[in-house]
């Protein structure tokens, strides 16, 4: 061997001292601590007492059998490998040991190239497992709702809400206007609710072609259609016993809503091409920056799935209406791109942060991100100044020293009720950002954080061409 195995601690355990001895030698110039037991019995308090990642252990033994010893570790500890040595006749046996729990076994005599390969990949395979464990409990962290960034009265309430909403198996509907942290919602649920070792699946529901979608979310058999070459698993069977999250559900057609609605209600489907039913245990997510119950009055969106998917709603609050996190949300960003880009800065002065509060930011904290970032890479001095702002939030100073760029994204005033005043403010950003880049739909969408098909509904709306 030229690579010496991972530091570890491996158990060998055979009623033949000359095997023990020789395995503990081989084992330990490898760089792993061994130790010995003599039959089953001292198999498992020697487990009991020092836990190994790997145990060599053979299946006839005095006193307790390695199949009785196997049987008492799994009870101890589940991922521990445990290689079983055995004599040819008892092949039949070994793969049965193998069916309740054992990592593999090796036929005697043996070879210590086959001894070392067998200790290397079970305990490559208990890295992956604890780097899997560490990943999960990252994650969690991470998603936990005391963790997220926030000084908004608002956003307190709705961390709240989702601290509740997370204990339940309750489908969920989040709003809000995009990069008001949607999915960051959604993700917070599932890494505090009881499915949290589940996986969490993500689709965005705007970004898949509309014919590819129904096999996105139920996958297909093979030959259902041209280059379905294998059978494939949904998002639904790829999120079993954890959480699916659609995002963008108003973008969906109205044959997938019926579809969803039945899955959502029945708790099963039918792949696309396929005839077998498959159950499913999911809980489901959906979120959208569009007017459902509007969409459900204009008859684009069906009114019963609507009501199904509504059982709890939670609207994520815009940036605008919680200044309180401007300052707050700029700073973390800083740090951030600050050290990802390897550049020092000190904070953002004044003036800046002036800019930054003034502004109604209609792209939300995403647009907030990307602003920091951008700031952080233009910088050329120990502070973020005004200059290093794109130039829609650092604006054009007026006669009355207000920046434009704020001034300018003001809601229009006038006549009408807060939502028209609304509508026109946003159908004057959609129309100005459409202007910027030069009628290029999909650029437009990008810039305004929102999927190319809810632009165009957008436009359509607004009767903008």
């Amino acid at each position: 061997m030229t690579t010496r195995l991972p530091a570890a601690t491996a158990l060998v355990v055979d009623d033949d001292e000359g095997i023990r001895q020789m395995l503990a030698a081989v084992l330990s110039r490898e760089g792993l601590a061994v130790a010995t037991a003599a039959d089953g019995v001292e198999a498992v308090a020697a487990f009991a007492a020092q836990r190994p990642a790997v145990v060599l252990m053979d299946i006839r033994m005095p006193r307790m059998t390695g199949l009785q010893a196997l049987a008492e570790i799994r009870k101890l500890d589940r991922s521990t490998a445990v290689i079983l040595m055995t004599a040819f006749a008892e092949v039949g046996t070994a793969v049965q040991a193998i069916r309740d729990g054992a990592f593999d076994y090796v036929i005697k005599p043996f070879d210590i190239a086959e001894i070392l390969l067998l200790v290397g990949r079970a305990l490559q395979m208990r890295t992956m497992r604890d780097d899997i464990a560490t990943l999960h409990r990252e994650l969690s962290s991470s998603y936990r709702t005391d963790r997220i960034l926030t000084a908004s009265p608002r956003m307190t309430e709705l961390l709240q809400t989702i601290a509740k909403v997370a204990k339940s198996n309750a489908t969920v509907l989040v709003t809000g206007e995009s990069g008001t942290g949607k999915e960051l919602v959604a993700a917070a649920i599932h890494y505090n609710s009881p499915r949290n070792a589940g996986p969490f699946v993500k689709v965005n529901c705007a970004a898949v072609p509309e014919g590819l979608l129904e096999s996105e979310f139920f996958g297909h058999e093979k030959g259902a259609f041209t280059g379905a070459q294998a059978r494939r698993r949904g998002r639904f069977e790829q999120a079993e016993h954890g959480t699916l999250f659609l995002d963008e559900i108003g973008d969906i057609s109205p044959g997938l809503q019926v579809k969803l609605l039945r899955v959502l209600q029945e708790r099963e489907f039918e792949r696309v091409g396929g005839t077998d039913l498959v159950r499913t245990d999911v809980r489901v997510i959906v979120a959208t920056n569009r007017n459902l119950e509007e969409m459900v009055r204009q008859g684009l969106f069906r009114q019963d799935l609507y009501f199904r998917l509504n059982v709890v709603t939670l609207r994520t609050v815009p940036l605008r209406d919680r200044p309180e996190d401007v300052r707050l949300l700029a700073s973390h960003f800083l740090q951030r791109f600050a050290a990802e880009n390897a550049i020092e800065v000190g904070g953002i002065d004044e003036q800046a942060m002036e800019r930054l509060l003034a502004y109604r930011w209609p792209g939300n904290i995403r647009e907030l991100s990307n602003a920091m970032e951008r700031a952080v890479v233009m910088s050329t001095g120990a502070m973020i100044v005004a200059e290093d702002l794109p130039e829609q939030i650092a604006g054009r100073p007026g006669e009355d020293g207000e920046a434009a760029g704020a001034a300018d994204a003001q809601p229009v005033a006038g006549s009408g009720s807060l939502r028209e005043q609304v509508s026109r403010f946003e159908a004057r950003v959609v129309a100005e950002a459409l202007a910027r880049n030069d009628g290029n739909r999909m650029r437009t969408a990008q810039e305004l954080g929102i999927s190319r098909r809810s632009l165009l509904y957008k436009l359509q709306e607004y009767g903008i061409s």
